[in-house]
């Protein structure tokens, strides 16, 4: 990665000083590296600390990481060393956190399964030469032995520089090790074009080996070797101008051939915007309806009930808030838009071969893509495994994607789970890439019900596809057999451990009646206990109190493609690449006293220890159950990043689609209204609200910084990268106060620059004012080194947030249940801007709950966090100028749409009030309250309609969508009101959790559970509001009958609104019936019992009178309840 040119490269960064021959990261965390042996014991890897065992704790030995470059140790510079140090990085566990030392446990075997891809974790090689070694080779990319001497003599890594040590030469031939000759030195690609050797050797690069290199056919490749050496073939040369040829003073486009300017620019996106056949009858059906309301309120206001005032005042004031409701619902999607993206365009600036790019390597920014879990038993290892393939297949540049997996439960479950992922990735990931495989979710893909062979070229693609089935099948069954075996492979140690210690007891002579006491741990794969959860809790060892673990799974791949062979896989693997891109398992440390901030405590993690791993300037965040549909998702997404005026844009929020949702969607879990309509709809303002996954961010907006105003900053006319530092961004920050925003990493700091650059578009075209130079991104990664991965896992420690901004301006913001619109607000309020992608096919996939109970908590859950933010300073009525004022409505709606359900509540008991009373809301149904109803009721539906027409939903799903609304309203929102209140005025925490479970019955059915019934004191509202409403309908329908002059309009008026209340609680009852109609006793208990008293507590405030014929009849007899 290139770094600031007035500052040191990464590597010299991470080179410790002094001559101590310690290495410490920046923050002070001692590295200490040490091997575990057969036995479960670890060694001291140096030879020179052999003679201390004594003055550590436990096993672990002193090892410094690196040798300090010292004139007469200079081979640590060389490839073989650096190669040396990330296959290191790659096979070790890293783990440290709060005082405690940061160390890499070497892992001999990181799963019970064979690992056959070079860049994961556990590869080896073969046996070293080395007498008394049991080490093994290092390997490449292809897998094959590193071999450092011309004599072929195999040596592992640490014999190799205990060599260069001691005495520099090679055990086997006893030569000295010549000094680069095994690799080509990384070119230099910070101009935008490749430094290539000049054809009369006055410039050539003596190790540069692509003059011998042939192409795949064999035969010699004339037109590379134009390129690469600026030669001619006689009459006819291929010309290439000289660096000062044109004096240009535009950056980046110096020198070499000006192919980028050769070609017509072209947008990456387009807004498109809704027609105005569509578009402006909705805007003035909008204004028609609100004058409307506001007649309307006036007429009522005017005209009371003088017979019940008290029904007449509940129902004026609950249509004031459904009216004022509306508007601030209605007024943010006056003006949507459609947006479309060119990927021809993105490919052919960012990724075709050109004079100065004659490999094709891209230029396209990195990415970082986040996965979070926290439990694997609610989130099962295998969902979780096939996001991650999914991700590691996507359609991307794979040398610029990096998946970090955060796993904040630390449960070993998940940690094989991971690298079972990894290990199957070596078949999966190419096969998908051979056949162009949708979905690349393997347990999505094997699912279909389509033909499989449709659209497929390849003869060999159905022996392929059986063949990848086979192993995939395979892989479930380990993954979902994990538990017992960690269960049989921990009872086995702790079996043999409580042996050795009966051993010692008895060798001691101690009495052997004593109980032995021996931990029950939890024991990896290569015989030594896992640092994180363990099975049966201990201290230290538990999910609130563990270590920070880090373990690179997939080492960063090579930057140029590694094409497979016929012989290698199962399957022929001929002209595919076969990289996988970096993988990384993240459990950040967490100790008692700690308040770790659940989910956005944990994604601020993981933006810290990939800001120093790979400081992607992209990163999208993806929850365990949702993978990646659309291969080309981050493609779409960059295309707007990339384009002109992207500097602005904060993040790119992609539309959440769900599947196993039952056909009806009875609960309205796809949401269309909300992700088709109001997203869409807020798009053509400041961009849409953040949902918590399925986003794209822009890696430093996340930092907290405001959008970049060119004007401000003093753009530089060299190629070279221009030095910035946060102050430039943030005139405000003081540069020595970064350690109180961002915590005292000094890499971290030094990679936010970085970032920050490496994010912008390409600076293509006069208009975009804050661009790079084109050609820059091309330069290949750093490798890893322990020093950084010692830094992440300081990072990742429970105390690094102490006394800094993470978490209230930096990253996911802290105090809300909802940290995710907490979190776009605040870029928002900064001035940023957001985009919403939708794709014509969806992006991403996920899973939604369809059981009743299910859905009422996670609405519940939603508008509890709406609550907490009306009562916190991210209202957005204090929200800064940068907020523009639709914007403003549409968060002031997110805040305040939960209190609707007080008045939704009372207004859906007011029709069975009325019928109850005798009395209506309005004194008799005149006229103008018919007329103003219709219109009020035809404004609606034109609406409605309208809105299906731009938005693209269906009516089913509009009605739908009305249909929870009420139900949510009725019940989770309501709750979170209360839980709310009681929280700000009385600190008062409560939570309403399940009371009583029933278990599905059909296990086969994809959808038993739509028909679990599972009670919660959530339904309590709902039911009685249906009970009420039932009864009152049958009351008032008896006493009009047999009534002496029945009044047919009253009855009329007060049952079509008990009808349209219960109309909207249809789905709520079938929810109750369960399957076959059984339901709970508890429904019938509380639903007569609640029906019954307030029946009674009725009769006894308003006793019905008897009519004057009955008395007459009875004696003179009055005042009683009499049946009709």
């Amino acid at each position: 990665m290139a770094s600031l040119t007035t500052q040191p490269s990464k590597k010299s960064l991470r080179t410790p000083a002094g001559s101590d021959g310690s290495q410490r990261s920046s923050s002070g965390q001692t590295v200490k590296f040490a091997r575990r042996t057969s036995s479960g014991r670890y060694v001291s890897l140096s030879r020179d600390d052999l003679d201390m065992s004594g003055e550590l704790s436990g096993d672990y030995m002193n090892y410094t990481v690196h040798i300090p470059p010292t004139p007469d140790n200079q081979p640590m510079d060389t490839s073989v060393a650096a190669k040396a140090e990330e296959q290191y990085v790659s096979n070790s566990l890293f783990t440290g956190g709060f005082n405690s030392v940061t160390r890499a446990h070497l892992m001999d075997k990181v799963i019970e399964s064979e690992v056959s891809h070079p860049q994961m974790a556990g590869a080896k090689g073969s046996a070293c030469s080395m007498p008394a070694c049991d080490g093994k080779v290092m390997k490449d990319e292809r897998g094959a032995d590193v071999i450092p001497c011309e004599c072929r003599f195999k040596i592992c890594r640490d014999c190799y520089m205990d060599a260069q040590k001691d005495t520099g030469l090679c055990p086997g031939c006893k030569e000295v090790y010549k000094v680069g000759d095994n690799e080509e030195d990384p070119l230099d690609y910070s101009s935008g074009t490749l430094q290539l050797p000049a054809p009369d050797g006055s410039k050539r690069d003596p190790k540069n080996m692509s003059m011998m290199k042939r192409n795949q056919t064999g035969e010699f490749d004339h037109n590379r070797w134009l390129f690469e050496t600026k030669g001619t073939y006689g009459v006819g040369n291929a010309f290439w101008p000289q660096e000062d040829m044109y004096d240009d003073d535009e950056e980046g486009f110096k020198g070499g051939m000006m192919e980028s300017m050769d070609k017509p620019w072209k947008p990456l996106s387009r807004k498109l915007p809704i027609p105005a056949g569509i578009i402006s009858p909705y805007r003035l059906l909008i204004l028609v309806r609100f004058v409307v309301l506001c007649f309307f309120l006036h007429w009522r206001l005017r005209h009371p009930n003088e017979d019940a005032v008290w029904l007449w005042l509940m129902s004026v004031v609950c249509e004031t808030w459904f009216a004022f409701s509306w508007l601030l619902d209605q007024i943010p999607k006056l003006c949507p838009i459609n947006r479309s993206t060119d990927l021809e365009v993105l490919r052919d600036k960012f990724d075709m071969p050109s004079p100065s790019n004659p490999t094709g390597r891209s230029d396209l920014p990195g990415t970082d893509l986040f996965v979070s879990t926290a439990d694997p038993e609610k989130e099962p290892p295998l969902v979780t495994a096939c996001t991650i393939l999914s991700i590691l297949s996507v359609d991307y540049p794979v040398e610029k994607i990096a998946c970090y997996v955060s796993d904040d439960g630390g449960a070993l479950l998940t940690f094989e789970a991971m690298a079972e992922a990894a290990s199957f990735a070596d078949l999966w990931v190419p096969f998908c890439r051979k056949h162009d495989i949708e979905p690349r979710n393997p347990e999505s893909y094997f699912s279909l019900k389509v033909d499989p062979t449709k659209n497929k070229s390849r003869l060999d693609f159905v022996k392929d596809r059986r063949r990848v089935k086979r192993e995939f099948d395979e892989f479930k069954v380990r993954i979902n057999g994990l538990p017992d075996s960690i269960r049989r492979r921990s009872e086995a140690f702790n079996a043999r451990e409580e042996m050795k210690m009966l051993k010692h007891v008895r060798e001691s002579g101690a009495d052997p009646m004593e109980p032995i006491k021996v931990q029950k741990a939890t024991w990896m794969a290569d015989g030594t206990h896992w640092p994180g959860t363990w099975t049966a809790p201990s201290s230290e060892h538990s999910k609130g109190d563990h270590a920070g673990i880090l373990q690179v799974m997939l080492k960063p791949p090579s930057s140029d493609p590694l094409m497979g062979g016929a012989d290698d896989k199962i399957i022929d693997f001929s002209d595919v690449d076969i990289r996988l891109p970096m993988f990384v398992y993240v459990s950040r440390e967490k100790r008692p006293g700690y308040d770790h901030n659940k989910k956005a405590g944990a994604m601020n993690a993981l933006v810290r220890a990939s800001a120093i791993l790979s400081n992607g300037p992209f990163i999208l965040n993806l929850d365990c159950d949702h993978y990646i549909y659309n291969c080309k998702a981050i493609r779409e997404g960059m295309c707007f990043m990339m384009d002109r005026g992207g500097e602005n844009i904060c993040y790119i929020q992609f539309p959440q689609r769900f599947e196993g949702i039952d056909p009806s969607d009875r609960y309205a879990n796809h949401n269309t209204v909300f992700f088709d309509g109001n997203m869409r709809a807020l798009d053509g303002i400041q961009g849409p609200v953040y949902v918590g996954t399925g986003c794209m961010f822009r890696r430093f907006a996340l930092y907290g910084f405001d959008p970049p105003k060119p004007d401000k900053i003093t753009q530089s006319t060299e190629t070279e990268m221009q030095t910035l530092k946060p102050n430039d961004f943030d005139p405000e920050l003081d540069v020595n106060q970064l350690p109180k925003r961002f915590g005292n990493s000094t890499l971290l700091a030094e990679s936010i620059p970085i970032a920050e650059y490496h994010g912008r578009p390409l600076a293509d075209h006069t208009a975009v004012k804050y661009g790079r130079p084109p050609g820059i991104l091309r330069v290949p990664r750093d490798p890893l080194d322990p020093a950084a991965v010692a830094e992440s896992v300081s990072v990742i420690s429970c105390w690094y947030e102490d006394k800094t901004e993470w978490g209230d301006r930096v990253g996911w913001i802290y105090g809300s249940v909802t940290e995710d619109v907490v979190t776009g607000y605040r870029m928002h309020n900064r001035g940023w801007h957001s985009v919403y992608c939708i794709t014509k096919r969806d992006a991403f996939r996920g899973s939604a709950p369809i059981n009743l109970t299910d859905r009422l908590h996670q609405v519940l859950r939603w508008a509890t966090g709406s609550v907490e933010i009306f009562f916190s300073r991210n209202n957005p009525v204090l929200a800064s100028r940068n907020l523009k004022f639709l914007q403003r409505m549409a968060y002031l709606n997110v805040g305040i749409y939960p209190f609707t359900s007080i008045f939704l509540i009372v207004y859906c008991f007011l029709p069975a009030l009325s019928l109850l009373s005798g009395h209506f809301i309005v004194q008799t149904l005149s006229v103008a309250f018919l007329i103003y109803l219709l219109i009020i009721t035809i404004c609606l539906i034109s609406l409605a309609i309208l809105e299906v027409k731009w938005s693209g939903i269906g009516l089913e799903e509009w009605w739908r969508n009305e249909q929870f609304w009420l139900i949510s309203g009725t019940s989770a929102h309501l709750a979170a009101v209360l839980q709310g209140l009681l929280k700000v005025i009385a600190g008062i925490e409560i939570s309403f959790t399940l009371t009583s479970k029933s278990a599905g019955e059909d296990i086969d059915d994809i959808y038993a559970d739509l028909y679990l019934v599972k009670w919660t004191s959530l339904m309590i509202p709902p039911i009685v509001i249906a009970m009420v409403n039932i009864i009152a309908m049958a009351v008032a329908f008896s006493r009009t009958v047999y009534s002496t002059v029945p009044q047919w309009s009253k009855f009329v008026g007060g049952a079509f609104f008990s009808f349209w209340v219960l109309a909207h609680l249809y789905p709520f009852a079938k929810g109750l019936m369960g399957r076959r109609g059984k339901t709970p006793t508890i429904v019938f208990v509380w639903s007569g019992l609640i029906a019954i008293t307030l029946s009674l507590l009725w009769i006894a405030i308003n006793p019905p009178a008897a009519s004057t014929n009955d008395t007459t009849s009875t004696g003179g007899t009055s005042g009683g309840f009499t049946f009709p």
